[in-house]
Formats: structure tokens, sequence, C-alpha cells
């Protein structure tokens, strides 16, 4: 099994500053997007403590630990990492951050979701959203209340549910797979799923002769290109043929 990753974010065409935080650990095969809250910089600062710590904690762990009690454990860990900075400090006060993980281990995979920031997983040219958003907005979508492309101009789409660091605990949702030869996987803040439909990103995601580092950047592109309102942050995964 061959694995390829690119990563890319941009502060879009509206926003004056890019709160998003990424990791793309190829090493360590840990892939992850974080979309900080709280303005005034702290959003920047509650999704750059949740991404390095989950990358800390995930890279110095033993090999055959648990991968879904240690992704909790890491979850836990940022959380209380934010909440401490969140109430110590004044500046700081109410911030938060979303996080999606993707972890490869052998042939399988492992997602980790608090937010809504989400996971998708291209498979045999179908797409498939693999996380659900932790927010007002999607529960209505599940009531059948409303469409699932109403999601993105709901005027409580903003509402989440669960985040990293405003509360003292937080769950995450955990699952976990097998992974199929030529799976994509992309992980990515709403910046680019409120511009783009699903059908819009199974089409760059199949886009061929293109690398990870490539879709990426037409992914952000195409957002931008539909008015960028929000940061955009997108990591892709793709699984190909080898050793």
């Amino acid at each position: 099994m061959h694995i390829e990753c690119g990563d890319h974010s941009d502060q879009g065409r509206v926003r004056t500053s890019n709160e998003d935080s990424r990791v793309a650990n190829l090493q360590k095969k840990i892939f992850l997007v974080a979309d900080g809250m709280g303005g005034h910089a702290a959003g920047e600062v509650a999704s750059q403590i949740a991404a390095s710590t989950i990358e800390e904690i995930l890279s110095n762990t033993e090999p055959d630990s648990n991968p879904e009690e240690l992704l909790q454990l890491a979850v836990q860990n940022a959380n209380t990492r934010v909440y401490d900075a969140q109430v110590h400090e004044i500046e700081y006060r109410g911030m938060g951050s979303t996080l999606t993980l993707l972890v490869i281990r052998e042939n399988r995979f492992y997602l980790a979701q608090v937010g809504d920031s989400r996971a998708y997983l291209l498979r045999n040219g179908i797409l498939v959203q693999l996380t659900r958003d932790h927010s007002v907005v999607w529960q209505l979508y599940e009531d059948n209340l409303i469409t699932k492309e109403d999601l993105s101009h709901h005027p409580r789409k903003n509402l989440i549910t669960r985040s990293i660091g405003t509360h003292p605990q937080v769950e995450a949702d955990i699952q976990s797979d097998d992974i199929h030869q030529n799976d994509v996987f992309l992980i990515c803040s709403d910046g680019l799923t409120d511009v783009l439909s699903d059908q819009a990103i199974q089409n760059l995601l199949s886009s061929s002769g293109k690398s990870p580092q490539e879709i990426c950047e037409m992914l952000v592109n195409t957002a931008n290109a539909g008015g960028g309102p929000d940061n955009i942050t997108v990591v892709v995964v793709r699984i190909s043929p080898g050793a």
C-alpha cells in the first residue's frame, strides 16, 4: 500500500486572517483539519493548539496502542489544553475549534470528529461523507426539515453543538474501516463545503493525472472562485497499489 497526500489552506476572499490549522504528516500517517473560532486571533490559537497536541500525542505513542482509544485520548488532551487556555487568558475567552482527524494504521483507517469540518471518501468513483456535522442545521437535515443544499446558507449554520475547548470534556465520534486500493480521502473545513457541492467535490477528487497536492490547490481555487466567504483548508490522502 502506497500513500500520497497533499494539503493547502487559504484565508478566502472575505476573511482578513486564517483561523484554520492542518496536519499532513505522511511519515506518521496523521492527517487533520481544525477550524478555529473566537475572533481576534483566538480562533487561530485554538486550532493550532488542537492540531499540535493531536500530532504530538499520536507521534509519540507505542505502535501497538489501541487506535480508537488513542484517538479519544488525543482529542481529550487537545480539548483540555484549549479549554485551559481560554479559561485562564482573557483574550482567549470563549475560543474553540473543530477537529476532523484521519489516522491510518496498517490496512485500516480511523476517524475522529468534533464539530462541522468534514471527512469524505471517494471509492470506486462514488463520494461518501464519512462524518456528520455537530451543528444545529445538521440536526435539522437529519430530521428531514431541510435539504443538504440548505445547510450552507441556513441562518443558523454557524451554531455548532460540539467543539474542542469550549467545555472541560468533549466526546469525539470515532469510526474505523478497512482501506481499499485507490481510496481517496478528503478532510476539509466548511469554507470548502459551504461553496462546493458534493458533486463538484467528487469531480475534482476524480481528476485523472493530478497529484493530491494539485487536487488540493484545485479545490481551494474553485472555492475561492465561488466567492471564498470563509477560510478554506483541505487535506487529500490517496491510497494506491505499492509497497
